[in-house]
């Protein structure tokens, strides 16, 4: 059986308190991700995000994560060096921001800053590494990248912005490809058309994709599995099409709260969370 190429065992993020003591935020989550399409859904707060954080060495300064084992591709991400550290995170392990508005810099253009992203781990002319840039443009189905290439973040739209910026994480080539929330600020359409990016890439590619999301139905549709997480840890693992077989009452309490056609459900339900969901 071959190695996954990420393994994540009993990974653990706190952040301290003002009193001294220590709020753990992500407590003991554990998957490990081949070739694949793994989503992690939960509500704002539940740890999602610093999960992904983690995984890239991005904790805020003053954070401690700890785990059994956080290894990429059979490297050990806790213990290596912070060189071998810069290498991995863009060049083997990418992530995607939620709104690229926060994500890419205003005062470069856009081509600039995929060739930025190139260069830094790849042996490269500045002709060659422009080429590919404007490639890469291409291939999230820019429809003009060379005027895209020389436009400002402020100039493009919500969604082609949101392509630029998979464009640039994508670029040199990763192996894991980290998606926070990457189309809740997109409207329906848009938000199908990056979806819709992002699986030819991972097909094509052969990557191993962590979808981050609070969308319950959009990760079933998409995903191959599902990781479900309340109050810093995972509660409840799924195959993608398995959500009505959701064994854990925070499961089950998520989907009851959805509406659904045909009936009449005004209005909805509101979930009763209960104090041992978080033990």
């Amino acid at each position: 059986m071959t190695e996954p190429l990420l393994v994540v065992d009993d990974l653990r993020v706190a952040f301290p308190h003002r009193d001294g003591g220590w709020n753990e935020v992500v407590r003991g989550v554990s998957f490990t991700l081949g070739r694949e399409r793994l989503g992690i859904v939960g509500e704002s707060g539940s740890g999602k995000s610093q999960t992904g954080r983690a995984i890239l060495g991005l904790t805020a300064a003053g954070g401690r994560v700890t785990a059994q084992r956080l290894a990429f591709n059979g490297t050990d991400l806790l213990h290596c060096s912070a060189q071998e550290r810069r290498q991995l995170r863009g060049g083997k392990i990418a992530m995607v921001l939620q709104d690229p508005k926060y994500s890419l810099n205003p005062v470069m253009r856009i081509g600039d800053q995929i060739v930025e992203v190139l260069r830094a781990h790849t042996q490269v002319s500045a002709s060659d590494a422009k080429k590919q840039a404007l490639a890469a443009l291409a291939q999230v189905q820019i429809d003009d990248p060379a005027r895209v290439y020389r436009l400002y973040p402020h100039e493009v739209s919500g969604g082609m912005g949101q392509r630029a910026m998979i464009a640039m994480v994508l670029i040199a080539h990763p192996d894991v490809l980290i998606a926070d929330e990457p189309t809740s600020a997109l409207d329906v359409t848009v938000q199908l058309q990056v979806l819709a990016i992002l699986d030819g890439l991972v097909r094509q590619r052969g990557m191993g994709l962590v979808f981050v999301s609070h969308d319950l139905r959009l990760v079933s549709t998409f995903c191959d599995r599902i990781l479900v997480m309340y109050a810093g840890r995972v509660v409840e693992e799924l195959a993608a099409g398995g959500l009505a077989q959701a064994k854990h009452p925070y499961t089950q309490g998520l989907l009851n709260c959805l509406p659904q056609l045909g009936a009449d459900r005004h209005p909805l339900p509101t979930l009763d969370r209960k104090p041992e969901w978080a033990l």
